[in-house]
Parts: C-alpha cells; structure tokens; sequence
C-alpha cells in the first residue's frame, strides 16, 4: 500500500515536471520553466518519506553494519517496498520515472542516515543508468522490469586492479564467436559485486582502435558460468556496501545482450556519470548535512568555561563554514539534476557538484570530530563513522582531481570560444 501510495506521488510530480521540461510529441523543442527553488508538494512528500525512512530504519541500524560489514537486506527490502530503490527506472517499466533532480532528494536523505547504505541503494542505479540510456525495448523490460518485480540488486563493473580514473585502460577484453561473445578479465572495486543479480559490463572488444571505439557494453547475468565473485572488501568506511572483485574466466554472454552497437560502450559508460555523479554528490551533502547537525547539537549541550561551546567564536564559525560549504554544494547537485532533466548537456556542472559535495563532505564530518573533541574520537559517538564513510567521495565516480581535469577542459574550452 505505502509503495503503491508513493508511485502514484511520484508519477505525479514526474508528470508535472515533465510537462514544463521534455519535448512535445510534435517534435517541437522544450519550453525550459523559469527556475526556482521552492519543491512542489509532490516533491516534498517523496523528500519527506525519504527523510523518515533515513530516520526512523536506517539511523538506528548503521552501527551494527558499520561495525559487522553485514550487508543490509532487510533494510533494502523495506526501502524498495516504499520506492526509494531504483527510482529512476521509466515507468513503462514499473519505475517511479524519476529524474535526476527528484532523485536526489531522495539520495541526499538516505545518505543523512548511512551514505554505506546509501551506497548499496544507489549502486543500482549506476548499474541501471546505461541501460536505461543505451538498451533495447526488449532488454529495458528483461533487465529494469525484473528490478520492480523484487528487490534485486545490480552491478556496474568497469574498475580494473590497473584501471581506476584511467577507465580506457581496462583490459576486460570479449572476443565474438557466433552469437555470442566470451568475456575474460578482472574487475575490482565492485559495489554490490556479490549480491547483484546482473552486472553492466564495460569490455575491450578492439584492441587497435581508440578508446571511443575500442569498448562495447554488455548484460550480464551474474549467475553465468565462469564468473567469479571475490571476498568482500573490507574498507574504511562505507562498511554496509558490498564491494569486491569479479573475475570473468571464458565468460559467454550472448549478442542479444550487448548494449548499444559494438565499439560504443566508452561513450555509455561515460554518458552515465551525467546522471549518477549528481547523485553521488547529493549523498555527500546528506552526510554532510549530518555532521552539521550532529556538531551543532553537540555544541549547544557541550559546556567549557561555563557557556555552551556553540557561543565560543572559534565553533561557531565551523559551523557557519559548514553551513556556507553544505548550502552551495545543495544548489550545484540541483542545477546538474535540473540540467539533466531538461535534456541539456550538464557534465561541466555535475563534475563541479561532485567534486564541491565531496570536499564539503570530507570537510564538514572532519570539523565535527573536532568540535566533538576527544569523544569524536571514540567509535560509541557518530562522528568518526561519517568521517570515515566521506573519504570515499573524493574517491569513487572520479575522483577529484578528475573532475578538475573535465572542469579545466571546459573552462579552456570556452575560453577558446570567447565564452
């Protein structure tokens, strides 16, 4: 019932945004709306279910995951039955139809509660992302209809032991044979790698060409003969997500899963980011908005020279830095989510709120623990779990110095065209 409740708001609001952003049936080119920034009622209650879900099951539950690395079924289940799991998988599929800007409302909320969790959740839309831009009808209805019927979770394999940032030097290589094609090679850093139902596979399919033309995306059954899961990692943060390596032994994939033409996949795997670093983001600034709060509650009942430590300067002024950084990281997650959702380019933006939130994350869970002191130290005190969950942000979807290397290419880009 309340999942049911929660897809009809949802379909709504996208109904209502859609009709301002997309592009008639006439083919006539998009009316862009006027921007603001007060959400509509729609928006809010999707917002609001998120934010009470974040609260009220994931909170109470972090610590235990954190410490145990216990991956969080129940608490995905309970998630996917209220909608906040693969939001934007199309409603002809049996999704909310979400578009980026809507889902990170609800990415920001969850993250507030355990950006592991979060993580978890969120990996699936990486997963679904080049599907949902590159895929046929048929494969949409196999591969994102299959992830509303239950609450199924999916992989996006492209990270290799020797390629991180340099994604065009993967060596995952499918050679066809017939109708098929076999697969062999190491993925490594997989989230969701031994819980996913099916991975999206980016594999060298032409050695000599270019990296815009040497890779094809695949399907793949997570279940295919020749796959080998690899121990869940154990990492810094982030401990509720299932992170490992997948190894792919003459994996046979069939042509009818390959995603887009052969010699494409490059160019889907990076048309992703455009929709998931947005999201990312917004989970930095969920987490980072729990530091604030946390440190500012803290500040107000924590005493030194006979006043709250909120009243002393030097914590006050943390926390406006806080505020100021969590603020401005809020609005470039909004504009790259708005951006996408009007069908314009927005990998400048996106690469700028990935990089702002993921900083701001890092920094605002850093400055809590030190308001918090010594007891920010101590694992029995929240702080020092968000500190240690942040530092992936400036990490995984790019890092940040690789968004300052797309950032700077589109500064000198458009200073080249007198922009």
């Amino acid at each position: 019932m309340i999942r049911s409740q929660l897809l009809n708001t949802a379909r709504r609001s996208v109904r209502a945004f859609a009709s301002t952003s997309v592009a008639s049936s006439s083919g006539a080119p998009p009316a862009t709306p006027s921007l603001g920034f007060q959400l509509s009622e729609d928006q809010l209650n999707i917002q609001d279910a998120a934010r009470q879900f974040a609260r009220d099951v994931i909170i109470p539950a972090a610590p235990h995951h954190d410490k145990t690395g216990e991956y969080p079924v129940d608490i995905i289940k309970q998630a996917w039955e209220l909608g906040l799991v693969n939001t934007h998988i199309p409603a002809e599929y049996g999704g909310l139809g979400l578009g980026v800007f809507d889902s990170a409302l609800v990415s920001e909320q969850l993250a507030y509660g355990c950006s592991g969790i979060q993580t978890a959740i969120e990996a699936n839309g990486l997963a679904e992302a080049p599907v949902v831009l590159a895929a046929s009808d048929a494969q949409k209805k196999k591969y994102l209809g299959r992830m509303t019927e239950e609450p199924l979770m999916a992989g996006y394999c492209v990270t290799e032991p020797g390629a991180g940032s340099d994604v065009a030097g993967a060596k995952t290589h499918a050679v066809k044979k017939g109708d098929k094609w076999v697969v062999n090679g190491q993925k490594m850093w997989i989230t969701n790698g031994g819980k996913a139902n099916w991975y999206f596979l980016l594999a060298k399919t032409d050695p000599t060409a270019n990296a815009g033309k040497a890779f094809t995306g695949f399907i793949v059954d997570a279940d295919s003969p020749g796959i080998t899961v690899g121990r869940k990692e154990w990492n810094m943060g982030q401990r509720a997500s299932d992170t490992r390596g997948i190894t792919f032994e003459d994996v046979e994939v069939p042509d009818e899963n390959r995603l887009g033409e052969v010699g494409q996949g490059f160019k889907i795997a990076m048309g992703a980011f455009d929709i998931t670093r947005p999201l990312v983001a917004s989970a930095a600034v969920g987490l980072a908005q729990r530091a604030m709060d946390e440190a500012s509650a803290y500040a107000l009942q924590r005493k030194t020279m006979g006043k709250p430590i909120v009243e002393h300067q030097a914590v006050a002024f943390m926390l406006a830095d806080m505020a100021i950084q969590i603020e401005a990281s809020r609005m470039m997650v909004w504009r790259a989510g708005w951006l996408r959702d009007q069908n314009k380019r927005n990998t400048y933006y996106a690469s700028i709120a990935k990089a702002l939130a993921s900083e701001t994350a890092n920094k605002c869970a850093s400055d809590a623990v030190q308001i918090f002191g010594g007891n920010g130290f101590n694992s029995e005190y929240p702080v020092e779990k968000l500190m240690r969950d942040a530092k992936i942000f400036t990490i995984y979807e790019g890092t940040s110095q690789i968004q300052r290397l797309i950032i700077s290419r589109a500064v000198a880009d458009m200073a080249k065209q007198g922009l």
